[in-house]
C-alpha cells in the first residue's frame, strides 16, 4: 500500500504568464520545502522524485514542478512560441515566491539535476535571499567541456569493446565543435551510446528507452496524453535552449554564490564529468559549500544512489 501523505498537492497554477503543473508532498506545513529543477532540457523527473525522495518528507516539503513547455506543463501554443532560459528562470522565481507564501518560508531550498543544475546555479545568482541552500547533482560548469570529454568518453569505450557499429556511429555524428554537434539527432546518437556504455548509470546495461521512457509509462503521475506531450515538450525544450545552455561557463564566469551550496557527485558521470565541476567548486566563494561523492553513481546519484543521497540531505543539508 502506497504511503499516505497529510500534505499531497496537484496543482496547475498561472505564473509569470504561463501555467506550471505542480506536485506537493509533505507531512507537516511548517516544514522546510525543497524545490525540485529537472533536468534536459524538458526531462520532468517527478515520477522519481516523489518515490525515491519519499524518506524526506518527514523533514521537508518535497516540490516538483514539470518547466514551460514540459510534461504536464507542455501545450501546443506554449510550442508554436520562442523560449529562452530567462523565462524559465522567471518561472521558477515565480514559483519561489508562491511557495514561500503558500508554507509562509522566507526561503526555499533548491535542488537541481543536469540542466536543472544550470538553473540552480543561475538563481542562486539571482535571489539568493530567497534560496536556503542549494544542492547540485551532475553539476554543470562548462558545457563545451562536457561535451568534448563525454565523446571522449564513448569514443575510448567502443574502441576498449571493439564495438564497430558505435565507431561508425561516432565517426558519422562527428565530435561536437565548441559543445554542439550538427544536429539534435546527433546529439541523441552521442547520448544512447553514452548511456549503453554506462556514463549515466554506473553499471547498468540500459539504453535511453529503459532508462528514462519505461519509467515514465509506469509511473501512476503520467497518463498516456502526458507522455505524447511530454516526448514533444523533451524536444521543444531541446530546440529552443540547449545552445544557451552549453554556452554556459560557470568555471569561468561564476566565482562566488551567497548560498550554502552542496555538490552530490557521481563518480562514474560521463554527461556531467565531476573533473569540470569540481575545480571550479574549489575555487567557489560561498558561506558554506560540501562536495560528496557518489562512488556507485554516474550521472543520477538522486536515484542510483537514493538512500545515500537522502541521508546527505537530511544530515548535511538539513542537519537532522
Amino acid at each position: 500500500m502506497k504511503k499516505k501523505f497529510p500534505i499531497d498537492e496537484h496543482q496547475k497554477l498561472a505564473l509569470n504568464g504561463t501555467t506550471l503543473d505542480i506536485r506537493i508532498r509533505g507531512t507537516q506545513e511548517d516544514n522546510p520545502v525543497l524545490l525540485f529543477l529537472h533536468g534536459g532540457p524538458g526531462v520532468c523527473d517527478r515520477h522519481f522524485v516523489l518515490e525515491d525522495q519519499a524518506p524526506l518528507a518527514d523533514i521537508c516539503t518535497l516540490v516538483c514542478f514539470d518547466q514551460r513547455g514540459s510534461g504536464k506543463s507542455y501545450t501546443r501554443e506554449q510550442a508554436a512560441q520562442h523560449m529562452d532560459t530567462e523565462l524559465v528562470l522567471g518561472d521558477a522565481i515565480a514559483l519561489i515566491d508562491w511557495l514561500r507564501e503558500r508554507f509562509h518560508q522566507e526561503k526555499i531550498y533548491l535542488a537541481g539535476h543536469s540542466y536543472g543544475s544550470y538553473l540552480g546555479v543561475r538563481l542562486c545568482q539571482r535571489i539568493p535571499e530567497k534560496i536556503a541552500a542549494y544542492i547540485g547533482t551532475g553539476q554543470l560548469a562548462n558545457g563545451a567541456e562536457n561535451e568534448r570529454i563525454s565523446y571522449e568518453f564513448v569514443w575510448n569505450e567502443a574502441t576498449k569493446r571493439g564495438d564497430q557499429k558505435a565507431l561508425d556511429a561516432l565517426k558519422k555524428i562527428g565530435a561536437p565543435i565548441d559543445g554542439f554537434y550538427r544536429s539534435l539527432d546527433d546529439l541523441t546518437v552521442q547520448r544512447n551510446l553514452m548511456t549503453k556504455f554506462g556514463g549515466a548509470a554506473h553499471g547498468k546495461k540500459e539504453n535511453m528507452i529503459q532508462s528514462m521512457v519505461l519509467p515514465i509509462l509506469r509511473s501512476p503521475e503520467y497518463t498516456l496524453l502526458d507522455i505524447a506531450g511530454y516526448a514533444k515538450g523533451a524536444y521543444y525544450n531541446l530546440r529552443e535552449l540547449w545552445r544557451e545552455v552549453i554556452s554556459s561557463k560557470f568555471d569561468q564566469s561564476v566565482k562566488q554564490l551567497d548560498v550554502p551550496v552542496y555538490i552530490m557527485a557521481g563518480r562514474h558521470d560521463r554527461n556531467t564529468p565531476p573533473e569540470i565541476a569540481k575545480p571550479w567548486f574549489d575555487a567557489l566563494d560561498a558561506p558554506k559549500k560540501e562536495w560528496i561523492w557518489f562512488e556507485q553513481s554516474a550521472h543520477s546519484p538522486i536515484r542510483e544512489e537514493k538512500d545515500k543521497w537522502n541521508e546527505a540531505i537530511r544530515t548535511r543539508v538539513f542537519e537532522q
